[in-house]
């Protein structure tokens, strides 16, 4: 007796099994023959199975072992689950506090006239890149709003808060103390070290440093070279685990022209840090190759057409071409001798160094020292101006040596380097040593990526 279950498709396949028993050679030719010939497997077989809309339809009932006698389990309804809208945005600076609660999916009128005259919350609205994290609940209202930034002295951050409460919403500004992490980055000169440290994802200020580091040995005006190479480890300051900015470069290598430099950070309780090579030689010399980071020569030392009375004359400094309140830093160590106002210079600062050498700012904006006070190399002493006998915005840098007149680029590289305690050298050791592993590991992702 036949089962009840059986169908057509049924009858189609005991024929076609009777057709390859009788005619297997035959039969098994054609399947090859029409799977050659179309390069598709699954033509082939797919007809031999059955179409899943004729299968029969079994429903499996089974009882559920909770584990424990007469345990009971409950199936909230969905409703009864609250949730939570998470978003993320950045401040702009034409930010009004309703439309950035908007953008970080929060329609709240009463959040938004709670807030609108918060003291704490302008510090985010109206200013613009910074990162904010907010939490709605189902009906899009404003739960919890956090945002952070660093503060100007490079070690801390503020971080704003503002909570649902029974009471409504509060907030409060907190400060932190920013966490130090490395990072890696390389990176090969097509066009400029800007372009090749944008290429790589790399901060300006990163690249900046960079200059700086190395221009003792190298011109980054004159001497970069199309394939010269840089890989370079950096600190990124970081807020409860989210970047804010970045810190100073532990240590770099720079391949100029077939040449390898290299510099680690170092810096000894009691003693002012600076960069070294690894074999502890000081990159820092007595004076910086530049009173700007990373500026351009728009007039160099000697004679020149003078810009203002268009006759030859001698130019007894170098002049940098730089926007109106670029900082200006001094050079070297030293006291300043003179801050005001000179005919022709305009606002202009003389810092007196060591045996009898006098540098000399001029045509400056704004002045930042007075006469008699100290200051380090790369203090932050003024910023660039028009002011005195000026076509437009540039700094005139001098350097006298005993009342006379020196080139200020040839008495930078000049000047000897600075030299590493010898009580030192076992501590700058084990720093190098890490740091020659972590550059290693640099060049190493370098030479992956480009593989």
């Amino acid at each position: 007796m036949k089962s009840s279950s059986y169908s057509p498709w049924a009858a189609q396949v005991a024929s076609l099994q009777n057709s390859i028993a009788r005619h297997p050679r035959r039969i098994m030719a054609g399947i090859g023959a029409l799977l050659l010939g179309t390069g598709v497997t699954a033509f082939g077989i797919a007809p031999l199975a059955p179409d899943a809309s004729e299968l029969p339809v079994r429903q499996v009932v089974e009882a559920l072992d909770t584990g424990t006698e007469g345990a009971r389990i409950e199936i909230l309804p969905a409703a009864s689950t609250p949730w939570v809208l998470y978003r993320t945005d950045s401040t702009r600076s034409d930010d009004t506090l309703q439309s950035l609660l908007a953008r970080l999916g929060i329609n709240d009128p009463a959040a938004v006239a709670r807030l609108r005259t918060d003291p704490h919350i302008r510090q985010i609205v109206g200013r613009s890149g910074r990162l904010v994290h907010a939490e709605a609940n189902e009906r899009q209202e404003l739960q919890r709003l956090t945002a952070r930034w660093a503060n100007a002295d490079g070690k801390t951050f503020q971080r704003l808060v503002v909570e649902a409460t029974p009471e409504g919403l509060k907030s409060r500004l907190e400060t932190g103390t920013l966490t130090a992490s490395a990072r890696l980055g390389s990176g090969t000169i097509r066009s400029s070290l800007f372009a090749a440290t944008d290429a790589a994802g790399i901060p300006d200020s990163v690249a900046i440093q960079l200059a700086e580091m190395f221009s003792s040995d190298i011109d980054f005006r004159r001497d970069l070279r199309q394939g010269d190479r840089f890989t370079v480890v950096y600190e990124s300051l970081e807020a409860d685990g989210e970047p804010m900015t970045v810190g100073r470069v532990l240590s770099a290598e720079f391949i100029n022209g077939g040449r390898a430099y290299d510099a680690v950070w170092f810096e000894a309780p009691g003693h002012k840090g600076g960069y070294y090579n690894f074999a502890g030689e000081s990159a820092r010399r007595f004076y910086l190759s530049s009173p700007l980071e990373f500026s351009r020569v728009s007039s160099g030392y000697g004679m020149r057409f003078h810009p203002v009375t268009g006759q030859q004359k001698a130019h007894m400094g170098v002049d940098y071409a730089a926007p109106t309140g670029t900082p200006v830093r001094t050079v070297g160590d030293g006291t300043v001798q003179f801050a005001g106002v000179q005919r022709g210079y305009g606002n202009v600062i003389e810092v007196r160094h060591r045996n009898n050498q006098v540098t000399v700012y001029a045509h400056l904006s704004r002045i930042f020292v007075r006469q008699g006070q100290r200051v380090d190399q790369g203090e932050r002493i003024g910023a660039v101006g028009s002011t005195g006998v000026s076509t437009g915005p540039h700094l005139h840098f001098e350097f006298r040596d005993n009342g006379q007149h020196r080139d200020p680029l040839v008495i930078a590289r000049q000047s000897e380097a600075i030299r590493l305690p010898a009580e030192l050298r076992p501590a700058f050791e084990a720093v190098a040593q890490q740091q020659r592993i972590t550059l290693e590991a640099a060049a190493g992702l370098q030479q992956a990526n480009a593989q």
